[in-house]
């Protein structure tokens, strides 16, 4: 399985919305990889945005400076939100990006061509629109951009884009998002502008092969990574053999991962994705997450106030299928502490203090599963439903914390004990195992608490974070 995440900009340090994405991409990839599947696992950053010059003149320094150092803090998330990526593709950097944008333009030349384009244009967004606001909500005006620009013929993919989609070739989820993007395409598609003038970019970007006036439009040049980051065998392995290229995306660049990008293979002859999975956004007092929204949005520094557990498990267990969430530290504190403190940490401490009391810590043959989830938890994976995963994976938790006031081992002969204790050591084994995908900090812990013919003295998993200065 191919996962990628889209590539932000960054022209300031990432925030939480990016986070969402990256740790959805890592459930996915350690939920295949634990099931014995091979996957790759990509992400990286849109280095040749506008928005990148823009903020660079802003602070006065230059471009590559600002680059370099905001990628690193996109690449530096892999310790603190334990993210297990494969590659991390910089569109700037990376060695066969520019000759593989390049090579994209030269299969897709039938179906480009220059005229004069007269617009309005969203920095924030990277894009055109017909005319103001910004429907994103990004709050700088709209330029009008008036210049002779290359174009791509995406009227002419129109038909086939909407066999693909009805068909289930190229699957959407959810299916709101489906729904979105066959209306937009029903409704008519016009030639879009691939490239705008080197002047406007600051010289920044990719040259337009044979036009150098001219630089390739950041959405051209940025979609392609998802193939110019495979190079000989990876590209044969991953995106022509693969049966299951997955892309996750956020809302606002649906259009962009759904029409254009499909529209840019199909002209190129290169085989399609076959999955584009859509979130929707993180909030902060109802207002979306952007990168200025400061050390209440940023990732680390999230991580390093509460804890990695805490933050992965907000963004899995809070973050709904369809619909924005907003998020604040009380929320994710709360959650933290009922599910990982009271919850997880209580069942698995509780039940190594009566091994030891009752059996001198040592554990007995295993029972019977209390309840079974690995299908529930993969069949919401398959949909793209994160929080319908995390409950299943909880519904351990809850059966085991049921089984204990049910069975009360602390009143049961030795031999009911050992019964009942078994089923339990069992059930915080296979806990750790289903939990590993979403907390794998976490599911090492309590794996480690339950391991062994005889159990480590309990210890406690999580500490509670409400009225504590974090987890440190």
């Amino acid at each position: 399985m191919y996962i990628t995440t889209t590539i932000p900009y960054v022209n300031a340090r990432p925030h939480l919305g990016h986070a969402l994405e990256l740790v959805q991409g890592d459930v996915l990839a350690r939920h295949h990889r634990r099931r014995g599947e091979p996957v790759r696992f990509q992400t990286g950053t849109d280095d040749n945005s506008l928005k990148n010059v823009l903020a660079a003149e802003a602070e006065g320094v230059p471009v590559r400076e600002l680059v370099d150092r905001n990628a690193a803090a996109f690449e530096g998330l892999r310790r603190p939100l334990d993210l297990s990526f494969d590659a991390f593709i910089r569109t700037s950097s990376h060695p066969g990006h520019r000759a593989g944008v390049e090579r994209i333009w030269a299969a897709t030349e039938h179906d480009l061509y220059q005229r004069h384009y007269e617009g309005l244009y969203c920095v924030g967004c990277e894009q055109f629109y017909p005319e103001g606001p910004c429907p994103d909500g990004h709050e700088a005006p709209l330029q009008r951009v008036s210049e002779e620009n290359w174009f791509f013929r995406l009227s002419r993919y129109q038909d086939a884009l909407l066999e693909l989609i009805r068909g289930g070739r190229l699957r959407i989820e959810p299916a709101a998002r489906r729904n979105e993007v066959l209306a937009f395409v029903e409704a008519g598609l016009d030639d879009i502008s691939i490239s705008r003038s080197a002047a406007r970019a600051r010289g920044w970007g990719i040259p337009v092969p044979g036009d150098p006036g001219q630089v390739v439009y950041v959405w051209w040049d940025a979609l392609a990574n998802y193939v110019t980051a495979l190079e000989g065998d990876d590209y044969r392995r991953w995106w022509v053999a693969e049966g299951r290229k997955v892309h996750l995306v956020g809302k606002g660049v649906i259009r962009f991962h759904a029409v254009y990008w499909p529209a840019m293979l199909l002209s190129a002859g290169k085989p399609l994705p076959t999955g584009i999975f859509v979130h929707d956004y993180l909030t902060v007092g109802g207002r979306k997450i952007s990168k200025s929204s400061g050390d209440a949005a940023d990732p680390a520094a999230l991580v390093d106030a509460y804890g990695v557990d805490a933050v992965r498990w907000w963004l899995l267990r809070e973050v709904p299928r369809v619909g924005d969430a907003d998020f604040t530290a009380e929320r994710l504190i709360g959650r933290a502490d009922e599910d990982l403190a009271n919850g997880l940490g209580n069942l698995v401490n509780r039940v190594v203090t009566m091994v030891h009391r009752f059996l001198d810590g040592h554990v007995p043959p295993a029972g019977e599963p209390l309840v079974e989830v690995s299908g529930a938890v993969h069949e919401a994976l398959a949909e793209f439903d994160f929080r319908r995963a995390a409950v299943a994976v909880w519904a351990i938790v809850e059966e085991a914390n049921k089984y204990v006031e049910r069975t009360r081992p602390w009143r049961q002969t030795r031999a009911d004990q050992e019964v009942s204790l078994g089923t339990l050591v069992h059930a915080c084994r296979e806990l750790a195992g289903q939990l590993e995908p979403f907390l794998p900090t976490a599911a090492a812990r309590v794996a480690a608490a339950v391991s062994g013919e005889r159990l480590p003295s309990p210890e406690p998993l999580f500490r509670r974070l409400a009225g504590s200065s974090g987890a440190g």
